[in-house]
């Protein structure tokens, strides 16, 4: 018990330090968490819970869940979690399976429509439910996992943000476990003993490029035990000027004077005489 507890705590403050860091709660939000019945979710509707109740002002939580009809579909576990949580939530229903299927030859991924489907779904839902924002349960290794995904097959430094703003202006999406890592949250999930529900769509296909990112990053961290926390620094630790974005290094040099300051160097008084060793050709001396 004193495991799980350290390990909760350890989580906790994650969240907290993560959600103060950027900004992911205010005073007034009406906060959607979307409930898949994964690992990830519970984990997140589980701190934030807990967040919410210590903050200094008012936030309110809502949680979704979307049965999407995926063959063998169990959500009993679930809904007697969120009956027991105390706190808001609704249940839908879409048949976006069948969509999927349908449109999609089996050799496809069907993550990227699928999650375009749920999550135009969510959307609606939270306006229906007058929430400001929409919590989603990605984690530290899924935004490693972008970040390589991006730059070896899509040619741009992208990964996933805290927070963003929907292009429509609607909502304020947020990661509040955006830093924690995956293994532990999987492993409180498991302590915990809440009732996944599996996916039997995209978690059912062999092969994806994400899953070789997850191999590339466990290969790495056989010589490098550290290498996902110090990717993650990275991401928060960007040199504009050392990058090739053109667009990049004018924002940079525009930048406000009170975002990381530059340290301004004296010159040095003395330098090396920089003199030849071996002088092919006599050049002309400048005075």
């Amino acid at each position: 018990m004193d495991a799980i507890r350290r390990l909760e705590g350890r989580l906790y403050r994650d969240v907290k330090d993560t959600c103060e860091r950027y900004q992911l709660l205010a005073e007034g939000d009406r906060v959607m968490v979307a409930m898949s019945g994964g690992k990830d979710s519970y984990v997140l509707f589980h701190l934030l819970t807990k967040l919410v109740a210590r903050v200094p002002f008012r936030v309110e939580l809502v949680a979704v869940h979307l049965d999407q009809a995926q063959p063998g579909y169990d959500g009993a576990g679930l809904r007697a979690y969120l009956e027991g949580s105390g706190q808001s939530f609704e249940i839908l229903r879409e048949d976006t399976y069948s969509v999927v299927t349908s449109v999609l030859p089996e050799s496809a991924t069907y993550c990227s429509l699928c999650s375009r489907l749920r999550r135009g779904i969510l959307y609606t839902a939270a306006e229906r439910l007058g929430c400001n924002k929409l919590a989603l349960g990605h984690h530290r290794d899924d935004s490693l996992e972008t970040f390589l995904l991006n730059l070896f097959y899509s040619g741009k430094l992208q990964a996933m943000p805290a927070s963003y703003r929907t292009d429509d202006g609607r909502f304020e999406v947020i990661r509040p476990l955006i830093e924690c890592a995956e293994a532990e949250i999987a492993e409180l999930a498991g302590q915990l003993a809440f009732p996944i529900i599996p996916c039997n769509l995209c978690g059912s296909q062999d092969g994806l490029k994400r899953d070789a990112m997850t191999e590339l990053l466990a290969t790495l961290e056989k010589d490098n035990p550290h290498v996902r926390s110090i990717m993650l620094n990275a991401l928060r630790n960007v040199r504009p000027t050392h990058l090739l974005d053109r667009d990049v290094a004018r924002a940079w040099a525009e930048r406000d004077d009170a975002i990381r300051p530059a340290k301004l160097v004296e010159p040095r008084a003395q330098h090396a005489a920089a003199l030849p060793v071996v002088d092919g050709k006599r050049l002309r001396v400048v005075d």
